[in-house]
């Protein structure tokens, strides 16, 4: 197995810890919040406010479980409209009380079944991304695992984006590039390396913002010292952001993600 498709594979353990314990560890005080006040609540987003170092913020996270019956309880991570939309309210009270977003992202991708395109699906992701690149607050995202296609870049534009080692975030899986480009799903690792979907290379080529490192026996096993990583940047940007204004602030955000059209080869 090569190495994006060693990342890929740890990326997806089902062991690997979730946004919850994510929240848990990082913040103080989280008070979780449910539902879209258009539909239903969606367990495959979870989200809320809570403390960072005394200063109140926004958190949403992606949510993935350990068991079968977790998975079932959060739609495998796989977000319907409803959970795009409820993650979009919790964004629009944040910037009414100046507080800070930070997203953690963890899925496969938006959830494709009739249910989801018949409220919207495609209209809700894309408003998550029009809405955040003009949110009128700092915003930080963070993909503790797998970034798959729209479903993780409605939560992704972002002034600052970060990953873990052995995160990702692509267009599509690399089985499902194999299968389109080649019609040849065996070809998954060479589909997994053209797409430079690693955190090496999107840091690279200014995909990503930042790396944290994991340990080399798992991340499940000790997640202490990448929490700590992640907590010092945060204590290290969330100022800076918070000071930055609003004007200056949403100019680098749109300037960031025009940048795409220069990525590099």
């Amino acid at each position: 197995m090569g190495d994006t498709m060693k990342s890929v594979a740890i990326a997806r353990k089902i062991e690997r810890p979730s946004a919850r314990e994510f929240i848990e560890k990082l913040f103080d005080n989280f008070m979780e919040f449910h539902g879209d006040r258009y539909f239903a609540d969606d367990g495959a987003v979870v989200g809320g406010i809570a403390l960072f170092e005394e200063i109140p913020v926004t958190v949403i996270g992606i949510q993935k479980g350990h068991s079968l019956d977790e998975n079932v309880a959060c739609n495998f991570g796989q977000p319907n409209p409803e959970g795009y939309r409820k993650a979009l309210r919790l964004m629009k009270q944040a910037e009414k009380f100046h507080r800070p977003v930070i997203t953690l992202i963890n899925t496969a991708g938006a959830y494709p079944g009739l249910g989801a395109e018949e409220r919207g699906q495609g209209e809700a992701i894309a408003r998550n991304l029009m809405e955040m690149s003009r949110l009128k607050t700092p915003i930080v995202s963070i993909f503790i695992g797998e970034g798959g296609s729209g479903g993780a870049l409605a939560l992704a534009v972002a002034d600052q984006v970060w990953m873990l080692e052995h995160g990702m975030y692509s267009v599509l899986s690399p089985e499902g590039f194999a299968s389109i480009l080649w019609r040849d799903a065996t070809r998954v690792e060479e589909a997994a390396d053209l797409m430079k979907m690693t955190a090496d290379h999107l840091l690279a080529n200014h995909v990503i913002d930042r790396k944290f490192t994991e340990p080399a026996q798992g991340l499940e096993k000790d997640p202490e010292e990448t929490i700590g990583q992640i907590r010092q940047a945060l204590q290290e940007t969330l100022p800076e952001l918070m000071q930055t204004e609003i004007s200056e602030l949403l100019q680098k955000r749109y300037e960031r993600f025009r940048q795409y059209g220069e990525y590099n080869e």
